[in-house]
């Protein structure tokens, strides 16, 4: 499980590397919430793709080995103790929006906008996806029980609207 001094540990950890973080999944939903929720066995985060390799080897030294790697989209990390974190890489353009490479070969576009949110984990701000953001990035796929109780949570604090297949 990951907990909160877990994700502050892994944030500082990165930031000491110049790698800027942005909260997304399950802390990133908690994050903007200003509380945990629930338990989460990981930590997804968002980087930049031109610090993937900081990332790569600050998490290393950390004891953290790469488990999964799909090019330039994402990879996963492991530490002894069942930490996880699934690191999301993105390439900015000039308008500042973010594009991930998925497995199949397009692409993710997250919007500038997007990396405004900020919320707080154990008693301390931290940068994340929006309400907004995290909600799309919950579309797509068939989404779980988890999955469906997160944007119901941020639909109702943050006045959004479910989208399909979230509705009613």
């Amino acid at each position: 499980m990951m907990g909160a001094a877990d994700v502050l540990e892994t944030i500082d950890r990165l930031s000491a590397a110049g790698v800027r973080v942005w909260l997304d999944g399950g802390w990133g939903v908690d994050a903007l919430l200003g509380e945990q929720t629930r338990d989460h066995d990981d930590l997804d985060i968002v980087i930049s793709l031109a610090v993937a390799d900081a990332a790569r080897r600050a998490l290393e030294a950390a004891g953290f080995a790469i488990l999964e790697e799909e090019a330039t989209a994402q990879f996963l990390a492991r530490d002894p103790a069942d930490h996880r974190v699934d690191v999301h890489t993105v390439a900015f353009d000039e308008a500042g929006d973010g594009w991930q490479r998925l497995a199949d070969g397009g692409w993710w576009r997250y919007l500038v906008a997007g990396f405004t949110g900020e919320g707080w984990v154990g008693g301390r701000r931290v940068a994340c996806l929006t309400a907004e953001v995290q909600i799309h990035c919950h579309t797509g796929y068939d989404p779980d029980d988890g999955d469906r109780r997160d944007v119901a949570l941020l639909a109702e604090r943050f006045g959004l609207v479910l989208p399909v297949p979230y509705g009613a």
